[in-house]
Order: C-alpha cells, then structure tokens, then sequence
C-alpha cells in the first residue's frame, strides 16, 4: 500500500467532511437570521460546537477514514452512512437532555438533513479526489521484485490492486530458475538488482528470496540502504499456513498468531468489562427486581420447583460455570443432557413465552455481573455438548477464548436455539471467531440492537 497516497485520501476527505458540516450550518443560519425566522444565539454557537466535537468523536471511532474503507467507494460511502446514524443518535439524545429551548427546531431539522445530503454529495467528490490522487506521478512508487515464483507473482497481484498505486518495474531473477514467460519483464539477475533499481528509478524492493538462501542479498541490503530504496522481505510461510497470520514483536524476537484477538489487549477488556458491569446493573436494578416475581409466581403456579434453572455449561478457557435461567420446563431428568426442541412437551405455557421472547435469558445478567459470561459473546454450551463438539467440529474450542455471552453474533445471524445439523453448528463456530477477530465495543452495541429488534420481531428458532 502506497501511504503517501493514503495519507493524502484521508487527510482530504476528512478536511472536506468537517469544512462542509460547518459550512452547512453557517449557510442555514444566515438564510434563516436573513429571513428573520431565528435570532442571533449564543446556544446556536454552544450546537455547531457540539456538531463538531461528535462527528470528530464517531469518526475516529468508527475509524471510517481508515484505508480499509477509503479504497472502497461502496465500502467508505456504508461506512460513513453508518457513522452519520450514530452522529443523529448522539444529537438527538444530546438535544433531549439538555433541552436548548432557544434552538429552532426547523433549523435543527434543516441542518440535520442537509449535512446527510452533504455528505453523500461528497462521497460522489470522493470518486474525483480518489482519481486525481492517483494519477500523480509523484505518489507512484515504483517497485522491484527480487525472486520469480509462486509467491512472487501473488505479490504482484496484490500491488497491482485498486489504490496500491505501485508500479512494478520487473523481476530479478537467476535466469537459470525461469522456465515461463512471466507479466513483467526478468530484468537481471539478483546480484545487479541495486543497478536496475537506479536505472528505472525504482524506489522499493520486494524479496521473496530470503537472504540466508542467496548471500548476495546482504550486500543488496546494504546497497538499498545507502541509495534511500525501502527493501522489504516477504517470507514465504504458506508451506506452514494457509491463512492470514499476525505478527507482533516481542523485543526483537517476532511472534507470529494464528488470528489477532482485540480482547487479548488489556485496555479492550477492561472497557468491555465495564460497558457489562454499567448496563447489566442496570438490568438486575431497574428490570429484574420486578421481572423476577412477576415471572416466578407465573411459574410456579404452572409448574411446582424452582424459579430459576441452572445449568453447568462451558465458560472461558473451558472451565464450567452455573448458567442461570428461568425456568421454562417442567422439572426432569433430561434438562441437562437434551436440548429443547420446537415441539418439546416438557415445556410449560409459560415457559414457550418465555423462550419465544427470550424473556428466559434475562437472569443472565446476574452472571454478567458475577463475572463468568458478557453481554456479547459466544453463547455457552451444556458441558456434554461442548465435549461432543469438540471433537466433531473444527476450531470449535477457539470460541472458548472468550467469556461467553447472553447473546451473539452467530444468534443474531440466525444460529440460535437447537443445532440440529453439524453444519448448523460449524457455521455457529464460524460467526463466533469472526467475532472473536473483530470485537469492538460498537460491535457489541449493534449486537444488542439487533437483539432487541429479533425479540420484538421474534425469532422463528427460539423455542
């Protein structure tokens, strides 16, 4: 990736989003003072203030002028539409609370909507700074690759992409080792890499060669060095792994993980740990205190036992934990080795509500602020399925690297409820290690909604 390129698609789109929200909301508020439907106030300053500081706020969140987006017309456009909805949320919930009475609110409608517009205009302006961008020269990095071979030739698909902005110069190759007519010219052999370099004004090395494997790369190395060219080694490790890996660095020593995992960072956990323990509190305080004796009598009147069941079922790093619930079956002896089903008898009336509207769920949050399960995380199993999976499934133990959750990705993608297939649950263990890679407290928050949306929709597999 070319980050000069990058850099300047990010610094302009960022610079054009905050020129044209102020420049929307100075425009509305001269047409509206001119047109006497608004006076000068100092709350109107005290809002375009606030404008300012919560799309900085959800942008940089959102992180949407990331190169993961900006490369991507469509990709950049769902993301900045998804950081304008949580920029609304955030104005409307700020207007609800303070209550600047002395705001118009046929101004706030006007500049609401106008910035929307705005800025879908500007991801159309995006195509033009995008192109213009990289039609320059001078952020085309020229680049050459030592080493003709699988490998290489991947890598030259992957700098050839939409928005590297590289330019492969050729191959540098024994001429021995090529036997096929390669998309880019064999320039040289290894050893006279450094002269093509200067001769076409390549700025980059690649090498897919590894210097204990030709000793004349030290010298190139050195030679690189000295006449300002980046050499940059690619090894070649998919003998051993298929996947994508993760480097990091442990002094000088690199580690490499399978998959990188957010909430292997401390900070992370501590902020997820007291986003769970702020709202599950305020479940058990302000839900649960009624929730819980209204729905007890109601069981207990259709079925004699305990209000709540609990369950052993597979927590983090596998150790078990007693997963509460209410109880939605009449007491037997098969609770804990048998999952319900769409038709099960031993549910009471009470207990298919409550299933159906995952009502049964709920006294989870006391295990949410015990400590041993999240709000969002992979659902934990009955300890005998966890056992039987595991060794059916592939990668399915990964999960378990989390505390499980009262709800999930895969539930909210329509994996919940009984597992009838295997398939069903390897898709299960799918969604969860995509969570698992890419967890953020956002993420968590769009899991809640969706929950929330599923349980007033209702869900055809809860039963």
């Amino acid at each position: 990736m070319n980050n000069r390129f990058v850099r300047l698609l990010q610094l302009s789109l960022g610079v054009l989003d905050f020129i044209t929200i102020n420049a929307v909301f100075f425009f509305t508020e001269y047409f509206f003072r001119t047109q006497a439907l608004i006076s000068p106030n100092v709350e109107y300053l005290y809002f375009l203030f606030f404008l300012n500081v919560v799309w900085l706020a959800v942008a940089l969140t959102k992180n949407i002028y990331h190169e993961q987006y900006i490369l991507s017309f469509e990709s950049f456009s769902k993301a900045s539409m998804q950081a304008y909805l949580y920029f609304l949320s955030a104005v409307i919930i700020f207007l609800f609370f303070f209550r600047l009475i002395l705001l118009s609110r046929v101004f706030i409608t006007v500049v609401l909507s106008s910035i929307l517009i705005s800025l879908l205009i500007n991801r159309f302006l995006y195509l033009g700074i995008y192109y213009y961008f990289k039609k320059k020269l001078w952020l085309v990095s020229k680049v050459v690759i030592i080493g003709y071979n699988p490998l290489s030739k991947k890598l030259v698909d992957y700098l050839t992409e939409e928005g590297a902005n590289k330019e492969i110069v050729g191959f540098c190759e024994e001429f021995e080792n090529v036997h096929e007519l390669s998309n880019y010219p064999i320039l040289s052999t290894v050893s006279n890499a450094l002269e093509v370099c200067k001769l076409h004004g390549a700025t980059e090395i690649y090498s897919t060669v590894a210097p204990e494997h030709n000793q004349s790369l030290y010298e190139l190395i050195q030679g690189a060095d000295d006449n300002c060219i980046r050499f940059k080694i690619v090894p070649d490790m998919g003998f051993f792994f298929k996947k994508q890996m993760h480097i990091d660095y442990l002094k000088e020593i690199p580690v490499i993980s399978l998959r990188k995992e957010p909430l292997e960072d401390i900070g992370n956990r501590i902020k997820k740990r007291i986003f769970d323990i702020v709202v599950s509190f305020f479940v058990v305080v302000f839900v649960l205190s009624w929730l819980i004796p209204i729905i007890g009598i109601l069981i207990w009147l259709q079925s004699k036992g305990p209000i709540f069941f609990s369950q052993k079922r597979t927590g983090k790093n596998g150790k078990d934990f007693m997963c509460l619930k209410f109880r939605s079956m009449k007491v037997n002896s098969h609770a804990n080795v048998k999952q319900a089903t769409a038709n099960d008898d031993r549910l009471t009336p009470i207990g298919r509500f409550l299933r159906r509207s995952s009502l049964d769920e709920f006294p989870q949050f006391i295990n949410v602020l015990r400590g041993n399960m999240s709000i969002v995380g992979p659902r934990p199993h009955m300890v005998q399925h966890t056992d039987e999976y595991s060794r059916l499934v592939g990668q399915y133990m990964v999960r378990q690297f989390l505390k499980p959750g009262i709800t999930g990705w895969a539930q909210v993608n329509g994996y919940r409820g009984e597992t009838r297939t295997l398939d069903k649950m390897q898709k299960r263990v799918e969604y969860d290690l995509w969570y698992l890679e890419n967890w953020s407290l956002f993420l968590d928050m769009k899991i809640m909604a969706m929950t929330a949306f599923n349980m007033v929709k209702g869900d055809g597999n809860a039963f």
